[in-house]
């Protein structure tokens, strides 16, 4: 496969028909790749910026899968003394069910099922997304941005794939010593393919009439786009 341009195959675990036992292994693995690719840390170094002005924090995470990332900022909160509302909203009840299982009931998030635009107008200091942006559509991306933009007070942060070479070359062979689900093997790789370069940025952003926002690298082979007020 090239990847001169972005790839629009669908990915396995988006199928509507994939059993719900299936679905948890393949968010469990992939929580485990977030882990290995340091997948919060740009995240957690967005909020330590935003924490700087605000120590109390209503965040919203958009597509959160087993709730990893938002366990991971609720133990960042806990360190740095800061007071935080999490609230994940996704799309696909499946998430929901897994995502609960393995929160302990003491963290301070709510999950919830549905569509994040109708979370509009509740009140929310900053928007976080992480693996989501190359799942959109075009249209859905920009719309998407538009309303982070909007809502966000304080600030929002795109965390994504970066399409790099050597990532798609060597995701397998990571996939394949860490024993992942193989819709984990597939889908990495495809997501990689499916993910944007800097330079792709820029005019979406224009699209969506956002401007100043930050568009930077993080090890290793993340891409993020983030907007502090």
């Amino acid at each position: 496969m090239t990847l001169a341009r972005r790839a629009i195959a669908e990915e396995l675990m988006d199928a509507a028909d994939l059993a719900p036992e299936t679905y948890a292994a393949v968010l469990r693995d992939l929580a485990q790749v977030n882990a290995i690719t340091l997948a919060a840390r740009p995240t957690l170094a967005f909020l330590d910026r935003i924490a700087r002005q605000s120590r109390d924090l209503r965040i919203l995470d958009v597509g959160y899968g087993d709730g990893d990332m938002l366990r991971r900022i609720a133990g960042w909160a806990k360190r740095r003394g800061v007071a935080i509302d999490l609230v994940g909203i996704d799309l696909n009840p499946r998430s929901e069910q897994v995502a609960r299982a393995d929160t302990p009931p003491d963290l301070p998030i709510t999950y919830r099922t549905g569509d994040y635009a109708d979370l509009a107008g509740e009140g929310w200091d900053v928007i976080l997304s992480s693996l989501v942006a190359h799942h959109m559509t075009h249209d859905q991306l920009v719309a998407f941005l538009r309303f982070m933009d909007a809502q966000a007070r304080q600030g929002w942060l795109v965390n994504d794939l970066h399409r790099h070479g050597f990532a798609y070359a060597g995701y397998p062979l990571l996939a394949r010593v860490m024993r992942w689900h193989p819709i984990v093997r597939h889908d990495g790789r495809l997501s990689i393919a499916r993910s944007y370069r800097p330079g792709e940025w820029p005019p979406i952003l224009a699209e969506a009439g956002i401007a100043e926002a930050r568009i930077a690298r993080a090890f290793p082979f993340r891409l993020c786009v983030c907007k502090r007020r």
